[in-house]
């Protein structure tokens, strides 16, 4: 092939193939960015259930998304060191937070030096101190968070 017998310069198909190559960096780009604002979602979304339960007065709801257990009546033994009755002392009406009227997820992040779950940081009732719980990755369960961590 010589230089005469190159093919014909198309502008128009040019410009749609630089089109569709710009379309393609925005479209991985907004992807990227909404998997990493969501990155926490199912972990957000186990925190919003449990107080959802609390928020009904719905404690053995709210204990079976604590273990990820729906069917922990079945097998009480299992959950022995975190017993239902000292759940609802610390999550009934007489606990820290009283009844939950409405609550609020204010932040989320991974401990400093890593970790297997999330702090999910929640203003709970309107006060000034945030209510923290910490979310497995694994197995969804909930815990007291293993790190102090400011939301500011």
């Amino acid at each position: 092939m010589t230089l005469l017998d190159a093919k014909e310069y198309h502008p128009e198909k040019e410009r749609q193939k630089r089109g569709r190559i710009v379309s393609a960096i925005v479209l991985i780009l907004f992807l990227a960015i909404v998997g990493w604002w969501n990155r926490f979602w199912p972990e957000k979304s186990v925190a919003d259930k449990f107080f959802s339960a609390l928020q009904k007065q719905d404690f053995e709801a709210a204990y079976g998304i604590y273990y990820h257990d729906p069917d922990w009546k079945q097998h009480p033994q299992n959950h022995s060191q975190y017993p239902f009755n000292e759940f609802r002392q610390d999550w009934g009406p007489g606990g820290q937070w009283g009844i939950v009227k409405n609550y609020k997820i204010y932040g989320e992040s991974n401990c400093p030096g890593g970790g297997t779950g999330v702090v999910i940081d929640l203003v709970v009732n309107d006060r000034a101190q945030h209510a923290q719980l910490y979310v497995d990755k694994t197995d969804k369960t909930i815990s007291t968070p293993p790190c102090g961590l400011e939301f500011r």
